[in-house]
Order: C-alpha cells, then sequence, then structure tokens
C-alpha cells in the first residue's frame, strides 16, 4: 500500500523526520527519500506543497532532496 498524507499532520510528522534525520548528521536517501518523494507525488497536491512550504521554513537545505510534482 502506497505512503500518503491524509493531512497536514501527517505532513508535519514527514518534516519532523526530515529535521531529526538531518540534527543527526545523516544524508536523506535510501527509503526515506523514496517514501517521502512517493508521498509527494501521491497526495493531494495541497499537502504536498504544504511540505514543501515547511521545509523552506524549518530546513530548506532539505530542498535538494526531493522533487516538486507538475501541479
Amino acid at each position: 500500500m502506497p505512503y500518503r498524507w491524509n493531512d497536514r499532520q501527517d505532513v508535519d510528522e514527514a518534516v519532523v523526520v526530515v529535521m531529526n534525520t538531518l540534527d543527526a548528521g545523516q544524508e536523506i536517501r535510501g527509503w526515506l527519500m523514496r517514501t517521502l518523494q512517493q508521498a509527494i507525488n501521491d497526495s493531494d497536491p495541497q499537502l504536498s506543497q504544504y511540505f514543501f512550504a515547511e521545509l523552506e521554513r524549518h530546513r530548506p537545505e532539505a530542498l535538494k532532496y526531493f522533487r516538486k510534482p507538475e501541479f
């Protein structure tokens, strides 16, 4: 079953995972990058836009790991 965000809380939790991973000095890659990219691509476009807005606000350096879909 694909991973999708159902609401902003799901997105907030994903952003926290990204922040914690970077805080630990790790790169975003492997299963985490694939899973979050799938959520970006398969979730409601408003939630995907919210994800990018929150990354921009909290961890702009993480934006390089993800591709924005064509909305």
